[in-house]
């Protein structure tokens, strides 16, 4: 099977069912179906070849949607790039996985101008709409909707097969250059497969996603969308959260993605009822564990749903869920292993380790990428030999412990992992303890350099709107609840936390040391959502920084 099978598929069994709500218009199908066939004859007829990688820098749209299914059914493969990405690193992962096409927004032309003078591979670029002019350039422009509105909407002849090449996913390049996390269709559809099982996906279902497509879960609601043959509702990004709550209720929304930073900011919204969200039936979280305290609070919110607490990386998609009936039971668990797949826990030589020793996560199974596209050496560091001559297995760089079950409890990312006295401190073990205080919104903990700790640890906290918590506050909550080695030696507040584009905090950014007296006496003036917030006004800029428009 191949991806864009989830499409074909569901158009033929349903070609007059709405399948996308996007910006005011409503798409069946059908209409998708069509679409993309036409963009992957534009494609094809531009010199795009099977297996050729196409750029697309959109926004959350239904160009975005019939875009990613076009390129593969051209036999090609998708590079979802986001559309805030300037033109020295979008130039950079173009020129990286050798693109041979680009689709882009209409208002992005100045940027193809530049960018196509360092990017030799490319043959083609789509532009979709709004474009001021199509002047020309060394790469050919096509217009979406005067060339390839008037294409035959049959599919072109199929080429791919399922081990080939449909997506290279740009990781957020948090400690260097972007790495291409090269995936075929047996990768992606293994992964989809397994998500929508354990999420029971149906046709019934009404997908919410605000999340955008350069974040792999933002990309696989559309994908899994497809694949249950369901409803997508595609909104631009959570900047309006008002207008998000207001859209679950309109359209009765059954699914509901989300990062800890986006439900952070629901928490934190005036006026709320939990009658508006019971329509969901279930809630999935990933990017970074939730705090068990927020847990709680959001089983309150969606009284009806179930939530899942989910671990992945990029690598492999998804890894693993923790079911919903064991959230009481486990609340720091992530879950296990989902369906059709192995992971287990090794020490530094490789070795499987006992029930609640620490190590380092492997994974085996279908869903387990290719590797870094054009990064041999980046590659060998994270896929080594598995069970059988011919396999590879991911190791993830991140420090889990697991159960007597086969439950998964997240330690660290080996990197994160504070040494303070001799001891190891796992920053989400304070975190979670930190979290508990109620007029807390956000907190990241870090190990910063101290001359007789080694490592001291350190807080960094963005309170909830009107809170008034000083540092002496989170320091006695911490000294009740951990050992002293554990206790944050500093406190910072701040208005937020940086953050990828993925909504992950930037922990290399808040390692920067920083005076006692001044860490010590930041004022908070961020103040995410006043109780006056409009409907209809976006949330403040500082208030959710790496959730706007422009950065998730």
């Amino acid at each position: 099977m191949l991806v864009c099978d989830f499409l074909s598929n569901a158009a033929k069994r349903f070609p007059a069912k709405e399948a996308l709500i996007c910006g005011g218009r409503r798409l069946t199908y059908g209409e998708i179906d069509a679409h993309a066939n036409r963009i992957a004859r534009a494609l094809i007829d531009a010199g795009v070849q099977r297996g050729d990688r196409v750029g697309i820098i959109l926004e959350n749209s239904t160009e975005l949607v019939t875009s990613i299914f076009g390129v593969l059914k051209a036999n090609a493969a998708f590079v979802v790039i986001n559309p805030a990405t300037k033109a020295d690193k979008l130039a950079y992962v173009l020129d990286n996985c050798s693109a041979a096409g680009l689709i882009l927004p209409g208002s992005a032309v100045a940027t193809l101008q530049t960018v196509e003078q360092h990017v030799e591979s490319l043959r083609c670029a789509i532009v979709c709409g709004g474009a001021p002019s199509l002047s020309a350039g060394r790469t050919p422009r096509i217009d979406l909707r005067r060339d390839v509105a008037s294409l035959p909407s049959d599919p072109p002849p199929r080429k791919a097969i399922d081990i080939d090449l449909a997506a290279v996913i740009y990781t957020s390049g948090s400690t260097g250059r972007p790495k291409g996390v090269a995936m075929t269709h047996i990768n992606v559809v293994s992964a989809v497969n397994s998500i929508t099982e354990y999420l029971e996906n149906v046709e019934d279902d009404i997908i919410l996603n605000a999340l955008p497509a350069s974040f792999d879960y933002g990309l696989y609601q559309i994908l899994m969308s497809a694949k249950a043959q369901a409803t997508l509702v595609l909104e631009k990004a959570f900047a309006y959260p008002y207008e998000i709550i207001r859209r679950v209720k309109e359209e009765r929304i059954t699914g509901f993605p989300g990062v800890p930073t986006l439900f952070a900011i629901l928490l934190q919204l005036k006026g709320l009822d939990p009658a508006d969200l019971d329509s969901v039936r279930y809630v999935t979280n990933t990017a970074a564990a939730l705090p068990p305290a927020h847990i709680q609070r959001l089983r309150g919110l969606f009284r009806k749903a179930r939530l899942y607490s989910m671990y992945g990386v990029t690598e492999c998609k998804r890894v693993s869920y923790l079911p919903p009936d064991q959230l009481d039971a486990r609340p720091t668990s992530v879950g296990r292993g989902m369906p059709n797949e192995e992971v287990y826990v090794v020490d530094e030589q490789g070795n499987p380790v006992p029930p609640g020793v620490v190590g380092e996560l492997v994974v085996r199974g279908a869903n387990v990428m290719m590797g870094y596209w054009g990064m041999p050496d980046e590659t060998s560091r994270v896929l080594r030999p598995g069970r059988y001559p011919w396999e590879r297995v991911l190791y993830t760089g991140d420090l889990f412990t697991m159960d007597e079950d086969g439950y998964l409890y997240f330690v660290a990312r080996k990197d994160d992992i504070i040494k303070s006295r001799g001891e190891k401190v796992s920053p989400k073990e304070v975190e979670n303890v930190i979290c508990e205080l109620a007029d807390v919104q956000e907190v990241a903990v870090v190990g910063m350099p101290d001359p007789i700790l080694g490592e001291a640890v350190k807080a960094v906290v963005v309170l909830a709107d009107g809170a008034t918590l000083a540092e002496s506050d989170i320091i006695r909550h911490c000294s009740g609840r951990l050992e002293n080695f554990m206790v944050p030696k500093v406190v910072e507040f701040r208005a937020s936390l940086p953050k990828t584009q993925t909504g992950k905090v930037c922990r290399r950014e808040l390692r920067t040391e920083m005076p006692v007296s001044e860490a010590r006496h930041v004022e908070n003036n961020s103040g995410p959502l006043p109780a006056e917030t409009s409907a209809n006004d976006p949330i403040p800029a500082g208030a959710v920084e790496g959730v706007n428009l422009e950065n998730l």
